[in-house]
């Protein structure tokens, strides 16, 4: 496969992501998170993310979203979220299994949340037949494409502190939101009354874990507990929190997410002209959803690797990441505009 616009998980590692690796696999480390290069990563992350941030490195995203869940919640709660959230639709049930939460999903056109969707769910509090509402979740960029204001998210938070509950954010695209935004993690996340979140690398040019960051002390107290409990301890730490050191240091984060972003809005403008091609949701990352003719979506994957989102009204998905080119997108274009013939 040359190229694929089916995810930015498909996409390779970054060289200064795997040059990093290299680095740190030299001499000695403490184990389970007690070496140099987490200490430094997790002092990288308070600055990010504010001084009261705590970072525990995991394994991979559904880790990631599962415990910050687990840290948020207790089997009797329940856990309110967009329908297409990751979290409802793509953990294989992973977050009900490991929490024992009821999962109440919201019909969000946009796969974005806001407190008028959210209210009438606000119900049944102290009533022992219901399960207690306890964490509105949302997802920074959401499954959609499309990306939540400071604003929009503040609102959330609001509504949920109203309610001694908390917002938790599925952070895995936080970066491309960061870099449409053209605002810091901190004032989308820990600003906005965020509570907890996932903050992922893979789909940006790292090679794998993922970090949980709880954002009030409180909720750390016992994490430790909940990772090791749920097999997310990594024993070499180094080879993650390494990773995360090259990846936001010097800022390749936001490079690569302002560049798969650029090239998804380079896609859309090629595409918007197009006959017979209805975008469908609004380009704000590095995704492009739209509607295209059977005929030619059938003809255009056997060339262009991408998934259909919608198999009943023929929605597709074209993921752009922090190694795509505009050549690429252009071959794709051609190939578009003679299926479309």
């Amino acid at each position: 496969m040359k190229t694929s616009f089916g995810s930015d998980n498909h996409s390779g590692v970054h060289p200064s992501v795997f040059k990093a690796l290299e680095d740190a696999n030299r001499d000695y480390q403490l184990s389970y998170g007690e070496d140099e290069y987490s200490s430094r990563a997790e002092d990288v992350f308070r600055k990010l993310f504010g001084k009261d941030a705590r970072v525990f490195f995991v394994f991979n995203g559904t880790g990631a979203n599962v415990l910050c869940l687990q840290a948020l919640t207790m089997p009797y709660h329940a856990i309110i979220c967009a329908e297409t959230a990751h979290i409802n639709q793509d953990e294989c049930g992973a977050p009900e299994r490991f929490t024992g939460c009821k999962m109440i999903t919201v019909d969000a056109r946009d796969g974005k949340l806001d407190p008028s969707l959210v209210k009438p769910l606000l119900k049944g509090f102290s009533f022992q037949h219901h399960s207690q509402p306890k964490v509105i979740s949302i997802s920074q960029v959401t499954e959609l494409g499309t990306v939540y204001t400071p604003e929009e998210i503040r609102r959330l938070a609001d509504l949920a502190h109203e309610h001694n509950m908390y917002l938790h954010m599925d952070g895995s695209r936080l970066a491309n939101a960061a870099a449409y935004l053209g605002l810091p993690l901190e004032e989308m996340t820990t600003r906005a009354g965020v509570d907890a979140l996932s903050f992922g690398g893979t789909k940006n040019g790292m090679l794998m874990g993922e970090a949980v960051v709880l954002l009030r002390p409180h909720l750390a107290e016992n994490f430790k507990y909940i990772r090791k409990q749920s097999m997310q301890l990594f024993s070499k730490s180094r080879f993650v929190a390494a990773q995360y050191l090259a990846y936001l240091e010097g800022g390749l984060w936001l490079e690569n997410a302002r560049h798969a972003n650029k090239m998804a809005g380079y896609m859309a403008e090629c595409i918007k002209k197009l006959p017979g091609v209805t975008i469908t949701q609004q380009v704000e990352s590095n995704a492009v959803f739209a509607i295209i003719p059977e005929k030619a979506r059938k003809k255009l994957v056997e060339k262009h690797f991408f998934y259909t989102w919608n198999e009943h009204t023929g929605e597709v998905r074209w993921m752009c990441s922090f190694n795509t080119l505009k050549s690429h997108i252009d071959s794709f274009i051609n190939d578009l505009k003679i299926t479309l013939s």
